[in-house]
């Protein structure tokens, strides 16, 4: 079946706010974009700021799903880590507005925010306890859960998102350069995160 018009006009407006910015975008282009009237965006959506309120929910739930569909294939501790930030560059790498939208609600601040957090809230939930979790087991380093969630998410999302800050660095953003991000990311959450199990003495 062919995507209903609410539909294309939810997936216009995501990949326009998410890669544009709300400000960037007007009704009228979004129209135009996908061959309908403006008129017909507001039947469905009374205003820019309902059709923001939209966007916002299918965002989280599309980083929702993901996240949460990478988790059911993972194993135990830091498998669980990667299999996250790997999902999410994975999604990044397809979809960049919707990673894209965390960054915009960021900007705009409440009531945008505000919406996003709460979508988000059981997501975070369940991250901060599996840190916790493994911090209690001695499995990695101590530290306040909010606040690594919080590093690791700046992290990945600046990556994948901040794409005139790569071109400032001079690397142009591919599937490859984004591939190699995703492995240094790694590679510096393991170390940073990881307690290394104590090298057995030399016996007796």
């Amino acid at each position: 079946m062919s995507p209903s018009t609410k539909d294309r006009i939810l997936a216009a407006a995501l990949d326009s706010f998410g890669n544009r910015g709300v400000d960037g975008t007007s009704l009228d282009a979004l129209g135009a974009e996908i061959e309908v009237s403006k008129q017909t965006i507001l039947y469905w959506f009374p205003s820019k700021e309902a059709l923001l309120e939209a966007v916002i929910d299918e965002a989280a739930g599309q980083i929702t799903a993901a996240l949460t569909e990478a988790l059911k294939k993972a194993g135990e501790g830091w498998d669980r880590t990667e299999a996250v930030v790997r999902a999410a560059f994975r999604l990044g790498g397809r979809q960049p507005a919707v990673l894209g939208m965390l960054r915009e609600v960021n900007r705009l601040g409440p009531p945008a925010a505000t919406q996003m957090a709460a979508a988000l809230a059981p997501l975070v939930d369940r991250a901060t306890g599996f840190l916790d979790a493994e911090m209690t087991a001695g499995r990695m380093r101590r530290s306040d859960p909010n606040l690594l969630l919080l590093a690791i998410y700046s992290t990945v999302v600046g990556m994948v998102t901040e794409v005139e800050l790569s071109r400032a660095l001079g690397e142009e953003p591919t599937a490859r350069s984004l591939v190699r991000r995703r492995a240094d990311v790694l590679t510096l959450l393991r170390s940073a995160l990881l307690v290394e199990p104590l090298e057995a003495g030399p016996p007796l």
